[in-house]
């Protein structure tokens, strides 16, 4: 590989650049389509397979080839380096124009000298920089962190999702990235799968709202540098893996992909996403890495996606070394450029392997071109040919500035859901003025969540810190246990129950340890999947013999996977699910336990007794549960999709449709009269929710179909309408075709997907 490297670098080194030949590319007043084909023209071959080739950034080749083996790389999703290949030699193929792109490039220092080298090359292509930017730019230290994104969709604020993504744009142009590995708008309908809290939850229209404005808000008009390119990814189904784990096959059926998994991502390129990456998995025999079908048929000629597509970690060299659907490294490459990739992530055998595809004629230049033609374009759209450096001097002018973490500290607000309270919360700091503290996340940059890097403590607020923050006067005892659930010292678990005795109240800040840089510590994130949902390590233990104590308890919880906390739901008179609330959650969570902020989030996604229950999402089809379980807990979760409490409270009536019966191309105007009927203000997420009563295939038991966030003030009623659209109302018939079917309608409106919460009426479609 080595040598080869070297002669195709000789070979583009001697190439003419078109003698007198005007640059039209370098014109920045010329149309970008013309300055695309003109630099097209100018390009070697070898060049045009390096723009499609992707590597990990030097000094992460460098730290990692430290301390792994080569053994240790197959398995690591996370960290990578090139055996037999120096960083000095990956330096030095950037400088010949041999590599369009990197990852893992965490640093503007680091960023700036890559764009020097690549200016050095032939025709002077910029690298565009990609960054898992997943909520803020967090996997970069010194940037804003929000709430991760199942945070994000608790709050139901589409505003907010718009919002943070503009906000990270800036932040990642202001350290010379591009490109963020975001939004991930799979549909997660499995507890199980570590990467729950990088989604926005289990219901496709919620995922889709969120992550159209967060396509909108990273990309703006692509064409600033405050803007992003925005990737929506997986695709397609590695959220309902058959056995919970990462990468594992998905079958589903042409109707499931259609009616749960496809409308985020089509709705995703309609906002104008220009990149898309491909899912790790196998979808029904076929991986999605070579998958024609999606690629092609779906992507490209259904939806006339304009963009490029990347793919994920090493998962082309998957289909040769896992799937075995290619016999060798060099096939995998033939058959996921022919079936409709762009871009590889990442390696060395990518660029003297699809160069020798093409001069043995199995690949034609022409299918290159067509990839190209997209990164470039993107290159040129972004102004990278301008600007391909970012100015060290103002970079943490925009970074982690006050606006941004005001953002930070709102959205976590708005995300945090409360799960139980009986009467305990709000506290109040003239009643329990001990209090005992104590978990694995109540005093750790834990709640940063996954895809975070440690952050300087300045610029962190843990709950612990938060408490003490926002009850200046109350005396605060903290038991450590340490960060780590799975070693946890029974000793320090017996100190806190015995300091709970002492306590007035006492507070648990349990969950899961999601931290990348203790990647083989984690218990939740990128491939750490589960085979249960229970707290992991002591954590029980610690709840049962703390609130032993006789003094009141309230769970907090940190993670991003739903947990089963059976025994604290049946025991506790509060429990708070604050997920990973980002680098102001600890201030937050201690306002909302204060009863500073009145909480309003609602679950994305469902929350069931245990694993056993698993699938449990709130729109099964109505024989899921036709037959209850025998033993153990029912056929109903332990807290439902849409569900969340207040320290104040809603009444819903006068639930009314403008019309009960409608032409198929009609509409209904809904509205409904909300009240808070409680002492304090409030902000109330209300949910319409439709079922089709009889149709010619199953339909969900509920679909939701709108929500509205509602600010009441303490006595206040408002009327919220809504309208039902004939998009509302369709589905893929027998025939697979979408239509509005005539018949009975049932509207559901409420406080949550529950029907004990809901107000119902019907519509006929004539």
């Amino acid at each position: 590989m080595k040598n080869k490297l070297i002669v195709m670098a000789i070979v583009t080194c001697l190439v003419s650049c078109g003698g007198s030949r005007k640059e039209v590319y370098k014109d920045p007043e010329a149309p970008v389509k013309e300055r695309v084909e003109d630099l097209l023209g100018r390009m070697t071959l070898e060049e045009k397979v390096g723009q499609m080739n992707q590597f990990v950034g030097l000094e992460h080749i460098k730290a990692n080839s430290a301390v792994m083996t080569e053994e240790e790389l197959k398995n690591n999703t996370a960290n990578a380096f090139y055996p037999g290949i120096t960083d000095k030699e990956v330096a030095a193929w950037t400088e010949q124009g041999l590599i369009g792109s990197f990852l893992h490039v965490l640093t503007i220092e680091e960023a700036n000298y890559l764009q020097s080298l690549a200016m050095k090359s032939r025709l002077q292509i910029p690298i565009i920089f990609g960054i898992d930017a997943i909520h803020g730019n967090a996997n970069a230290p010194g940037n804003t962190v929000y709430p991760t994104n199942i945070n994000l969709a608790c709050s139901f604020d589409t505003l907010m999702a718009y919002r943070i993504a503009r906000e990270t744009a800036k932040e990642m142009r202001a350290m010379n990235m591009h490109w963020t590995f975001n939004p991930n708008v799979e549909v997660a309908r499995d507890a199980r799968w570590g990467r729950v809290g990088e989604t926005f939850g289990e219901d496709p229209y919620l995922v889709t709202r969120m992550g159209v404005q967060s396509v909108k808000g990273y990309q703006g008009s692509l064409d600033s540098k405050e803007d992003v390119l925005a990737c929506i990814k997986h695709f397609v189904g590695g959220s309902e893996p058959i056995n919970g784990t990462n990468g594992s096959p998905a079958d589903l059926s042409e109707r499931t992909l259609r009616e749960v998994f496809f409308p985020p991502f089509e709705a995703g390129v309609k906002a104008g996403a220009m990149s898309l990456m491909t899912a790790h998995n196998e979808l029904n025999g076929v991986p999605c890495h070579s998958n024609e079908w999606l690629m092609a048929d779906v992507l490209r000629g259904e939806w006339n996606f304009p963009g490029f597509v990347v793919s994920d970690w090493m998962d082309i060299e998957h289909t040769h070394d896992l799937h075995a659907t290619a016999e060798n490294l060099k096939e995998a490459f033939y058959q996921s450029i022919m079936s409709g990739m762009d871009m590889h992530m990442h390696g060395i055998h990518w660029n003297e392997m699809v160069v020798e595809l093409v001069k043995e004629g199995r690949i034609p230049e022409s299918r290159i071109d067509e990839s190209v033609r997209r990164i470039l374009d993107i290159k040129f759209r972004l102004g990278l040919f301008e600007q391909p450096y970012a100015d060290v001097e103002e970079t943490m002018k925009i970074r982690l500035c006050g606006e941004h973490r005001a953002t930070a500290l709102e959205a976590a607000r708005n995300g945090i859901v409360l799960l139980k309270n009986e009467g305990v919360l709000p506290l109040d700091p003239s009643k329990y003025k001990k209090i005992m503290v104590t978990g694995i996340n109540a005093d750790d940059q834990n709640i940063l969540g996954d895809w975070s890097a440690p952050e300087k403590e300045e610029n962190v607020t843990t709950i612990l810190e938060g408490l003490r923050m926002i009850a200046p006067d109350t005396q605060f005892d903290f038991v450590d246990q340490g960060w780590d659930p799975r070693n946890m010292d029974p000793k320090k678990v017996d100190e806190a129950a015995a300091h709970a005795k002492n306590a007035d109240l006492n507070i648990v800040v349990a969950g899961e340890y999601m931290m990348r840089f203790r990647w083989n510590d984690r218990t939740d994130g990128e491939d750490t999947d589960r085979s249960d949902l229970d707290l992991v390590g002591l954590q029980e233990e610690l709840i049962e013999k703390v609130a032993a104590s006789g003094k009141p308890t309230v769970l907090v919880l940190v993670n991003g996977r739903p947990l089963s906390v059976r025994w604290a739901a049946e025991n506790l008179p509060a429990i708070v699910e604050a997920w990973a609330p980002g680098m102001q959650g600890g201030q937050a969570v201690a306002e909302i336990l204060y009863g500073k902020v009145n909480p309003s989030a609602k679950l994305a996604i469902t929350i069931p007794h245990s694993v056993g229950q698993l699938q449990m999402i709130y729109n099964h089809k109505p024989s899921q549960y036709f037959h209850p379980y025998v033993a153990g807990k029912p056929s109903t979760p332990l807290y439902p999709f849409g569900y969340g409490l207040s320290y104040t409270t809603y009444k819903y009536e006068d639930l009314n449709l403008d019309r009960k019966e409608i032409e198929k191309d009609g509409s209904v105007g809904v509205s409904v009269k909300v009240t808070n009927t409680g002492s304090r203000d409030g902000v109330e997420i209300v949910q319409l929710y439709i079922r089709d009563k009889f149709s010619c295939v199953t339909r969900p038991v509920k679909e939701l179909k709108d929500f509205a966030r509602v600010p009441l003030k303490a006595g206040e009623s408002r009327v919220v309408n809504f309208k039902i659209t004939p998009d509302k109302l369709a589905f893929y018939d027998i025939k697979m075709k979408k239509v509005v079917e005539p018949g009975e309608f049932i509207v559901m409106v409420g406080a949550s997907s529950d029907d004990k919460d809901l107000l119902k009426e019907t519509f006929t479609v004539k």
